[in-house]
């Protein structure tokens, strides 16, 4: 079972840049598909970036160009930099990790973004 600790979330201006991290541990980083899913208030869970694959992206349709996930398979870590930050993107960033094996699916506890002046 993988344990994910995200971090890097906070209060910014908008146009501020921020670096979500998110941390894995207790499982083969390998045998997972990893991604950054965000909850606003009042709305439902949506996709903001994932893997796929070894080397693909895929990004949810508002988050295009503003947004880019990486990681770094060493540190076992997924990054998530998101640039001119919009109220809008006020929520809750989850990490997400997908057994590419079995399907099963874990979340961290998120991390609580707030575009503010």
């Amino acid at each position: 079972q993988v344990q994910l600790v995200e971090s890097g979330g906070g209060l910014v201006q908008p146009g501020g840049s921020l670096r979500l991290s998110c941390a894995a541990s207790g499982a083969t980083f390998s045998a997972y598909v990893m991604g950054w899913y965000r909850q606003p208030p009042g709305k439902e869970r949506e996709l903001v970036a994932r893997f796929t694959g070894r080397f693909g992206t895929d990004y949810g349709g508002p988050m295009k160009g503003r947004f880019t996930i990486s990681k770094d398979n060493v540190k076992n870590t997924v990054y998530l930099q998101i640039n001119s930050l919009k109220p809008e993107d006020t929520a809750v960033y989850y990490c997400n990790a997908r057994n590419i094996w079995n399907s099963e699916t874990y979340w961290g506890q998120g991390t609580q973004v707030t575009v503010s002046s």
